[in-house]
């Protein structure tokens, strides 16, 4: 697996990092998540990321750490803890921070990212719309004066709303998610060709879509599932037949195809068991797509440029949705 440099950080990183989602309990098994982790070791993957807003990732990965060591590189965010947790009260802020450090195991972070800055009904941490200043930034320039941080960066799920927090040219790395992978392309319009410009690292999340791009849903996309747009459901059939075509399984091409996009620094696999993390070690090695994979997955992505109005947030292929209300 080869490596890349995490932009103006000048670490270098394996192009596959460990996502720690999924390893929190939620995800399965304590010795479950303890395998995954200490096979992304074996496999060389030397950064990982978590957050307070992960349910107990943190907690278990300072527990995994505790027996096999700490990764090289680790990132974790502001946001999530304690409850209720209050953004601009420097505070909670360190509370979070120190808490952070006490679970996780360790006496310093080595990327911390505001989780959701681009969402202000989730976490308000702004003075002012759009100036983006506050006592996040503060806190966050006083733990890297200090030496406790050693870089700084955001976190988040939209395009058009991170865009001009990008622009500000404050932060070292971005990591966003959902919007970067075979289907949903938002960010290689404008976001990361701006964090390429600032010179940021840019961690890809989410490279399977929460699951929609995990494994093949054949039945519900031909069936066209109500909350499945008509150009949603024309696009998934044109991929799946893609597959049939290559011989490439969805879960492979949806990390080649990420990998293969030479300003991303790393992606994250939200792998919550061994299989799970050998399957997708196994398909970055396999390097970028061929040229012509790649200009056929380009036309399919074009068919829904940009996500429809209330389609899920979580494409929810597994049932239980229940309106727009859930998108």
């Amino acid at each position: 697996m080869k490596t890349r440099i995490l932009g103006r950080t000048g670490l270098e990183v394996k192009e596959l990092a460990m996502g720690g989602l999924f390893v929190a309990s939620f995800g399965g098994p304590f010795e479950q998540a303890k395998a995954a982790v200490k096979r992304a070791y074996e496999l060389g993957i030397d950064y990982t990321d978590t957050a307070p807003g992960y349910m107990d990732s943190e907690s278990v990965l300072g527990k995994i750490f505790a027996e096999i060591g700490r990764p090289r590189v680790l990132s974790t965010k502001f946001g999530g803890f304690p409850k209720p947790f209050l953004p601009k009260d420097r505070d909670c802020l360190m509370q979070s921070f120190e808490h952070s450090l006490s679970v996780l195991g360790t006496d310093y972070i080595d990327i911390l990212l505001i989780h959701e800055p681009d969402r202000p009904g989730q976490y308000d941490w702004w003075d002012a719309p759009d100036s983006y200043t506050g006592p996040v930034m503060d806190a966050l320039h006083e733990l890297k004066a200090a030496g406790r941080i050693k870089y700084i960066g955001i976190g988040g799920t939209t395009v058009t709303e991170m865009l001009p927090i990008v622009r500000t040219g404050k932060f070292d790395v971005l990591l966003t998610a959902f919007n970067y992978s075979l289907l949903w392309r938002e960010a290689e319009r404008y976001l990361i060709p701006e964090a390429k410009a600032q010179n940021m690292g840019i961690v890809i999340g989410s490279p399977l879509q929460q699951g929609a791009l995990a494994r093949r849903y054949d039945d519900v996309v031909n069936a066209g599932a109500r909350w499945l747009s008509p150009h949603r459901q024309r696009q998934y059939q044109r991929l799946y037949a893609l597959l049939d075509e290559t011989g490439i399984s969805i879960t492979e091409m949806a990390m080649r195809f990420v990998i293969g996009n030479p300003d991303i620094s790393c992606v994250l696999t939200g792998s919550r068991s061994p299989a799970e993390v050998e399957s997708n070690y196994e398909a970055v090695c396999k390097g970028p797509l061929p040229a012509d994979i790649l200009a056929k997955l380009d036309e399919i992505a074009a068919d829904v440029p940009f996500r429809p109005f209330n389609e899920p947030f979580g494409m929810p292929f597994g049932g239980g949705y229940n309106g727009p209300g859930e998108a």
